[in-house]
């Protein structure tokens, strides 16, 4: 009986390890590939001074996303991601995008009915086989739907659209030179019905470890002002340094063309870019929140 008692102990030990082991990486506590200072490794995400944004769900969020495998615009998990994000989002609907593809729009009601801000990111992944876009497409989705839990309507001056694009990718295939007339699909039908906007802000490449967002070269420099104070406020500023990356050909594109304010959240610095290492071990749930808590500051400005 003492070994069964020893062996019991032992393995008990051991699932309370693994459990805290999981919890670590999870919150990212435990210093794994480059978030929290290897020689090397980009800097660390600082913890926000704030508590509004789910970092955890939205983490769980990118994991189902990647559980359902890739995810290119049309294909049967693309579908069964849009009808979870309709779901997710208030007031959730399609609005039909050609080629058989579709948008998913949210609202939520400001103080201000007939002031708009949109809210975007792309739940498409590029057709590569074995490509999950755990940070292209999967983060920006699962920030969008946690940032339509967060948020309190009450504090809002302007309406709140959130828009998941589908067809932001090209289809496989198709030349780097013909990108912006055959992919950003979703964004294209979008643009012009929301030619009002205040503002639009864009949620791309925002969960990779160690983010640093600097300025895309076409996003908005007022704007783009307004958020870093709002990262300030946050105790993020260091997420978005004060400097500016080359333009970027994204879904806030359409929306420029209509004359609407836009800003492009992007950590273009990116090694697993349409690689099939894009995948869930890239995440941070700091990086998540940090995203979300600044766009929480930013929006009750516009």
């Amino acid at each position: 009986m003492s070994d069964m008692r020893a062996l019991l102990v032992v393995l008990a030990l051991q699932l309370v390890l693994g459990v805290a082991f999981v919890v670590l990486i999870a919150t990212d506590n435990l210093p794994l590939g480059g978030e929290e200072g290897d020689a090397g490794a980009a800097q660390p995400v600082p913890p926000p001074a704030v508590d509004h944004f789910d970092a955890r769900a939205a983490y769980e969020s990118v994991r189902r996303q990647v559980a359902l495998g890739p995810r290119p615009a049309g294909s049967p998990a693309s579908r069964r991601l849009a009808e979870r994000i309709r779901r997710a989002l208030p007031r959730g609907r399609f609005q039909a995008v050609p080629g058989g593809l579709r948008n998913v729009v949210g609202r939520i009601p400001g103080r201000n009915r007939r002031r708009t801000v949109v809210i975007g990111a792309h739940y498409d992944t590029k057709d590569i086989p074995g490509f999950v876009g755990a940070n292209d497409g999967a983060a920006g989705v699962a920030v969008l739907t946690e940032l339509a839990r967060a948020v309190r309507p009450r504090r809002l001056r302007s309406s709140l659209v959130l828009i998941a694009f589908d067809g932001e990718e090209s289809p496989a295939g198709t030349p780097d030179e013909d990108f912006e007339v055959r992919g950003l699909r979703g964004s294209r039908v979008a643009a012009p019905r929301y030619r009002g906007a205040r503002a639009m802000i864009l949620l791309d490449f925002v969960g990779e470890r160690g983010l640093r967002i600097p300025r895309e070269q076409l996003s908005d420099s007022a704007l783009w002002r307004r958020l870093r104070s709002a990262a300030k406020r946050a105790g993020v500023a260091e997420v978005f340094p004060p400097r500016t990356q080359s333009a970027i050909a994204d879904d806030h594109l359409p929306f420029l063309r209509a004359a609407v304010p836009s800003i492009d959240l992007i950590d273009f610095d990116y090694d697993c870019f349409h690689e099939v290492c894009d995948d869930l071990s890239q995440i941070s749930p700091r990086s998540l929140d940090a995203v979300g808590e600044t766009v929480l500051e930013l929006l009750p400005t516009l």
